[in-house]
């Protein structure tokens, strides 16, 4: 029940783009069509469903103080926490790195359709700031972490996907011409932002 709790939250509440603007960059330039900002955000939930777990053992069994205790009572002291954020980044570029060659390989017109942004998931901030977060929240089980990486990168995929939704509409809308394209989005997206702030009532 924590975990779905986790989940939830996640989600709705700690949004990773409307809670706290991580990934805008790619939020704003593939969500102009669904297919592609789908494709974007499935890759973006798998990135962080692989890379918070992975980052959460390696937090808790080689890099924070005491981590090394397992391989004897000479290492129980030994911290190699000033590493955290360059073997975080090392890990979640191998990960994408794995993404990218997938994709090409199987779904090659979304490949094209993503463009540079693909490769640039690496240096996606909430992908970085999912593990950065885990690390933070210092949850229990490898489990919670995988949990939490789920529900980010769900919540991340619903905000591109509805997002996308909205602009081709939009393509069809009387919009005035001085709100056309980011104007209009910009808008948009702080009327989301708005929206999903209605969740933070909600006790999980």
């Amino acid at each position: 029940m924590d975990a779905i709790s986790l989940i939830v939250r996640s989600i709705f509440v700690d949004n990773m783009i409307f809670a706290y603007f991580l990934g805008m960059c790619s939020f704003l330039a593939v969500s102009r069509n669904v297919k592609t900002a789908l494709g974007l955000g499935i890759a973006v939930t798998f990135v962080l469903v692989i890379t918070v777990p992975v980052n959460f053992l390696l937090e808790n069994y080689v890099l924070k103080a005491g981590a090394l205790s397992w391989l004897g009572e000479e290492y129980a002291e030994v911290d190699l926490s000033v590493f955290s954020l360059l073997i975080f980044i090392a890990i979640i570029a191998s990960i994408v790195q794995l993404v990218e060659m997938i994709i090409e390989r199987f779904s090659p017109s979304l490949y094209a359709s993503l463009g540079i942004f693909l490769p640039l998931i690496a240096v996606n901030c909430s992908i970085l700031g999912g593990s950065l977060f885990m690390q933070q929240r210092q949850f229990a089980n490898i489990g919670m972490a995988t949990a939490y990486g789920f529900g980010s990168g769900i919540g991340w995929l619903l905000a591109i996907v509805g997002l996308a939704a909205i602009r081709e509409k939009l393509e069809y809308s009387h919009v005035p011409k001085p709100l056309k394209g980011l104007g209009i989005t910009f808008i948009v997206t702080a009327l989301m932002a708005i929206g999903f702030m209605s969740f933070s009532g909600i006790n999980i």
